[in-house]
């Protein structure tokens, strides 16, 4: 057994992805390194919720963004974040 603080911190993580937008971006950037305006076109909703979910989506390390001049291209933090959205949908298609 780990430390009871451990425990903690993963249900935390794991409650991020109990929000069909963020599990939406997560999968969007999963595809490619995108802005906010091209995720808010592609997803359908507006710029200011996905500048709020990524903002959660980065205090988890879930993504990482980059700047280039003024514009904030975002893309997913490191291949786990990947995996667990992989074997999550590998389970659904079971």
């Amino acid at each position: 057994m780990y430390a009871e603080e451990l425990y903690t911190e993963l249900a935390a993580l794991l409650r991020l992805f109990g929000d069909g937008t963020r599990v939406r971006i997560m999968h969007a950037l999963e595809q490619s390194e995108m802005c906010v305006c091209d995720l808010a076109q592609l997803l359908g909703v507006t710029k200011s919720a996905v500048s709020h979910q990524l903002s959660q989506l980065r205090l988890a390390k879930l993504v990482k963004f980059r700047r280039d001049g003024q514009q904030v291209f975002y893309s997913l933090a490191d291949e786990h974040v990947r995996l667990i959205l992989d074997m999550g949908f590998e389970h659904l298609f079971e």
